[in-house]
């Protein structure tokens, strides 16, 4: 899967969590991009990363093993929660137990 991603702008500097899981996204999903230069602002889902259904379920599976909740594929917010980096750093910092 080829992908690009956007440099980090400023003010969209990753935080520690976010970096973590641009890490985990790029390992669970053999991506060709560094961590690093996920953008935490950028879509994950169609354009941006241009994740699919598949790879968000991939995704979703990972975090709820490394980070001890559970991520529903029928949560009516997945679409909020996955929506880029920065809002599943944040859905994962209110619901970790790990």
């Amino acid at each position: 899967m080829s992908l690009t991603a956007s440099s980090p702008t400023p003010d969209a500097a990753p935080s520690a969590l976010e970096a973590e899981l641009a890490v985990l996204l790029v390992e669970a999903l053999n991506l060709d991009v560094a961590p690093a230069s996920i953008d935490p602002t950028a879509q994950l889902y169609g354009e941006g990363l241009g994740l699919d259904s598949i790879d968000i379920l991939e995704l979703a599976l990972e975090v709820s093993r490394r980070y001890g909740f559970q991520l529903r594929s029928d949560d009516e917010n997945n679409h909020l929660i996955f929506q880029s980096l920065r809002t599943l750093a944040a859905h994962v910092a209110a619901h970790r137990t790990t």
